[in-house]
């Protein structure tokens, strides 16, 4: 069932979802060579809860841990690590969501660490403008295929990378996971209408090689590109509203501003 938000609710995820923004805003200056995965974690907690959030991933179908962090050819869902440490070059992901006084956002961000490779960086900077490219049909009237197909254009077909089928953006709001499914790839013109009060996520997921994936058999979390090659997420929290698509875990970037 999709249900539609009230302004009043949209205001509580937007509130939630500042606290995400500003939480990926100063892993700009924590994310560095050396630290390892599990600083992440630490860091990402302490910084949700002393804003007054919930991590709202601990406990999610058994998972322990208040954020993902997952590092080069691993694309989502990533263990942070007390061992395993960052290095120069190194492509880091980190999504989480926060829950706060009963509303959730979502947002997942990619960083490189110190200075990555021309490729890699292209390779961000495709998933980033895939992410807004997809923001940009997210309007009333539209239908959640118009938003994939939009998305998959122009990362498959204009610019040759692969783009994740198996893990997909979602309804947002009373829970975590929500209707309807949103993936980054589809029909223009097919599947369900976007109606001012819906809550989504958008969170393309783009792979230097193709696009099919593996989940470890060993902690039936981490998501891997199945030829190895690196991959970049990006993911905001937006409101369908009749002025535009709002973004409720802005980060203030000129990316942004369109949408605030």
């Amino acid at each position: 069932m999709i249900t539609l938000k009230s302004k009043r609710e949209i205001e509580g995820m937007a509130k939630s979802g500042q606290i995400i923004a500003d939480m990926h805003k100063a892993l700009r200056d924590i994310i560095k060579p050396g630290i390892s995965t599990w600083d992440i974690e630490k860091f990402g907690r302490s910084f949700i809860e002393n804003r007054g959030g919930r991590a709202a991933q601990i406990g999610f179908e058994g998972f322990e841990f208040a954020t993902t962090v997952s590092i080069n050819n691993e694309v989502a869902h990533g263990f942070p690590r007390r061992d395993i440490f960052l290095k120069e070059g190194d492509l880091v992901k980190v999504d989480t969501v926060v829950e706060l006084d009963g509303y959730y956002s979502d947002s997942a961000w990619s960083y490189a660490v110190g200075k990555v490779s021309p490729e890699v960086k292209k390779l961000m900077e495709v998933t980033l403008r895939a992410l807004y490219i997809g923001i940009d049909q997210a309007v009333v009237g539209n239908r959640v295929g118009d938003i994939g197909a939009a998305i998959n254009r122009y990362v498959e077909d204009e610019n040759g990378y692969g783009n994740v089928r198996e893990y997909i953006g979602h309804g947002i709001q009373p829970t975590m996971h929500e209707d309807p499914a949103v993936p980054a790839y589809g029909v223009e013109g097919r599947g369900v209408r976007l109606r001012p009060g819906m809550t989504i996520t958008i969170e393309p997921m783009v792979n230097l090689g193709g696009w099919k994936v593996n989940t470890s058999e060993i902690d039936g979390w981490t998501v891997r590109t199945e030829d190895g090659s690196w991959s970049s997420q990006y993911e905001h929290t937006i409101a369908i509203t009749e002025d535009g698509p709002k973004i409720l875990t802005s980060q203030d970037s000129e990316f942004d501003k369109k949408y605030l």
